[in-house]
C-alpha cells in the first residue's frame, strides 16, 4: 500500500501521466542514450502507442550522456544541453514524464530542469553526494542497485535520499556480478527491496549484460530479456525497465543487450497476461 502511495505522489510531481489507476506494472523504456531528436521522438511515439493500448503507465527513458564507458573512444553523447532539450521535447510533444541518468553532483540540478525522474547508475549508488544532490531537486530518484551490493544494502542508499527530504524513490534491480564477465538475477531481492516501502523495478536488459569483455565493449544476452521480464512480473515487481532501439546492432551504446523495438509489443502483451493471472 505504501509503495502505491509513493507512485501516486510521484505522479503529483510529474503531472504528465497517470502511474496508477490500473492493476498493471509501469514501464520505464527507451534508448540507452539520446542519439538524435528524430530517433527519440519515433521511439517514444511507438512505445506510447503500445502502452496506451495495453493500459501500462509509461515513462520515457534516455540518457543525456554516458559517463560509464569501457573505452575512451566509446560514444558518450551528442552534447548535454542538446540531449536534454530533446528529452524535454519528448515530454512536451507526448505529455509523458522522462527519465535520465546523472553521474556527477552538478548534473542533478541541470538535468532536473528537463527531466522528471533522475536515475542513479548502479556503479554510483553509494555516492552520498550524488544521492543527496538528486534528492534536493525534489524529483523522483531511481536508484539502480549496484552489481556489487546485496538487495538489503539498498535500504541505506534509499535512506540517504529520504533523509535529504525526498521520499519519491524507486529501486531498480539490475543483476549481481557473477564472476568477471557475467551477471545473475536473484529474484529474492525484489520482495526484499519492496519491504523497504518503495516501488521496485526490474531492469530486464542491463541484467543481461556481459561486462568487461576483452575487446572493451560490453556484451549481452538479449534473447533472455523475455525470460527475465516474465519472472519479475510473476514475482510481483512494480515496474519494468527496458532499453529498446529500432536496430540494436546500429545503436551507439549498449546495443548488445537492448530489445529490438518491434519485439516490445508482443513481450508486453505476454507480461500483461501474466500480471492478470497472478
Amino acid at each position: 500500500m505504501f509503495r502505491k502511495q509513493i507512485i501516486n505522489n510521484m505522479n503529483a510531481k510529474i503531472t504528465f501521466h497517470e502511474l496508477t489507476g490500473t492493476d498493471s506494472f509501469f514501464l520505464l523504456a527507451g534508448p540507452c542514450v539520446i542519439e538524435n531528436e528524430s530517433m527519440a521522438l519515433s521511439i517514444a511515439e511507438k512505445i506510447i502507442g503500445i502502452t496506451q493500448k495495453l493500459n501500462i503507465p509509461y515513462i520515457f527513458k534516455g540518457s543525456f550522456k554516458k559517463a560509464n564507458r569501457s573505452r575512451i573512444d566509446s560514444f558518450s553523447g551528442i552534447g548535454d544541453e542538446k540531449a536534454l532539450k530533446i528529452l524535454r521535447k519528448v515530454s512536451e510533444v507526448f505529455q509523458v514524464p522522462v527519465m535520465t541518468d546523472i553521474h556527477e553532483t552538478h548534473d542533478a540540478e541541470k538535468a532536473a530542469e528537463y527531466a522528471d525522474v533522475l536515475q542513479i547508475p548502479a556503479f554510483l549508488c553509494r555516492q552520498t553526494d550524488l544521492l543527496v544532490a538528486a534528492a534536493k531537486t525534489g524529483k523522483t530518484v531511481n536508484i539502480k542497485k549496484g552489481q556489487f551490493l546485496s538487495p538489503g544494502a539498498m535500504r541505506f542508499a534509499a535512506r540517504k535520499v529520504a533523509d535529504s527530504g525526498n521520499n519519491q524513490i524507486l529501486l531498480t534491480e539490475r543483476g549481481t556480478t557473477f564472476g568477471y564477465t557475467d551477471l545473475v538475477v536473484d529474484y529474492r531481492g525484489i520482495p526484499e527491496m519492496q519491504s523497504f516501502g518503495y516501488p521496485v523495478v526490474m531492469d530486464a536488459t542491463h541484467s543481461l549484460q556481459q561486462p568487461n569483455q576483452t575487446n572493451g565493449v560490453t556484451g549481452g544476452m538479449p534473447q533472455l530479456i523475455e525470460t527475465i521480464a516474465k519472472a519479475a512480473i510473476a514475482v510481483g515487481v512494480d515496474g519494468l525497465f527496458i532499453e529498446t532501439h529500432p536496430n540494436p546492432t546500429q545503436a551507439l551504446s549498449d546495443g548488445a543487450n537492448m530489445l529490438p523495438l518491434d519485439l516490445l509489443e508482443p513481450l508486453l502483451e505476454k507480461l500483461v497476461r501474466i500480471r492478470k493471472a497472478i
